[in-house]
């Protein structure tokens, strides 16, 4: 065997080359500037590791109280087991503000590990696509600035959610359209934001699967499908009575829908306008 066929075989793929890359990029990134997602999502490894699911979302020790749906908060509740491994100070709920040099590796390598997700998401959506498009693809997500700005410096998990919105995406492109439905169901059940995407998965499934002399039976199975997800989620919080509790954490209209005021654009013109009635009217 020569020299160059060698060298040729044990080149690792472009691919995996830029995500290694993009990888030793985030371990460079671990003791950068955090915001307070930090303590947000370490305030809620704490309250998922440590205390009943009838609490989780009634806990009030931290103002960072759980608003996101019940598949991230059991997506909380598996971090926190290897989480108290690596510093078992990270699931007090009283220890605010708790940032140990444990804590801040730990929070962000489970970052990256779900940046794996959305690797496998890539990969799989390009598959039929040519070797240099599939690359190139690879390396402009894995890449990309601002899932760096937002997941490893300012600390939120969007990489992970990406992923799973990815899946979705190539299964109904297709024509898994069931499967796509359940995904994307499920990504709802992580973080209720994706909800700006549900029209659009309500239209293109109603026109595409729900058609034919089978259109009744399809619409039915992807209601079906919607609701068996979303009662795996709820579920639990319907039979303790909790629904209309956690409704109220993912929807708080009742305290505003932004925490303070550091929110730019169109939350900045919400809290404005909000201000108005409680001027001319007052609160009451």
């Amino acid at each position: 065997m020569s020299k160059a066929s060698f060298s040729s075989d044990v080149t690792p793929p472009s691919w995996l080359i830029i995500s290694a890359f993009a990888t030793a990029l985030k371990f460079l990134l671990i003791p950068a500037y955090r915001s307070t997602d930090f303590e947000v999502h370490r305030n809620w490894l704490a309250l998922t590791g440590s205390l009943p699911i009838s609490q989780w979302y009634t806990e009030r020790t931290s103002q960072w109280t759980l608003d996101y749906p019940p598949f991230f908060a059991w997506f909380e509740w598996l971090l926190s087991f290897p989480a108290r491994l690596a510093d078992p100070a990270m699931v007090n709920v009283s220890n605010l503000e708790y940032a140990s040099h444990a804590t801040i590796v730990f929070q962000r390598c489970s970052v990256m590990c779900g940046d794996i997700l959305l690797l496998v998401a890539v990969r799989f959506f390009a598959r039929d696509m040519p070797a240099a498009k599939r690359d190139l693809l690879t390396g402009l997500v894995m890449l990309n600035p601002g899932l760096f700005i937002v997941d490893n410096i300012h600390f939120q998990y969007n990489g992970m959610l990406f992923a799973l919105f990815i899946f979705s995406v190539t299964l109904v492109c297709e024509g898994y359209h069931v499967g796509g439905a359940a995904a994307f169901s499920a990504l709802l059940c992580f973080k209720h934001l994706f909800a700006y995407a549900a029209p659009v998965y309500f239209v293109y499934l109603l026109r595409v699967h729900c058609r034919g002399s089978r259109a009744v039976s399809r619409f039915f199975s992807l209601g079906l499908t919607g609701i068996a997800v979303l009662a795996l989620a709820f579920g639990p919080f319907i039979a303790m009575g909790q629904l209309s509790i956690v409704l109220e954490r993912l929807f708080p209209f009742g305290r505003g829908l932004t925490h303070a005021y550091w929110a730019p654009n169109v939350w900045a013109l919400y809290n404005g306008a909000d201000k108005v009635p409680i001027i001319f009217w007052g609160k009451g």
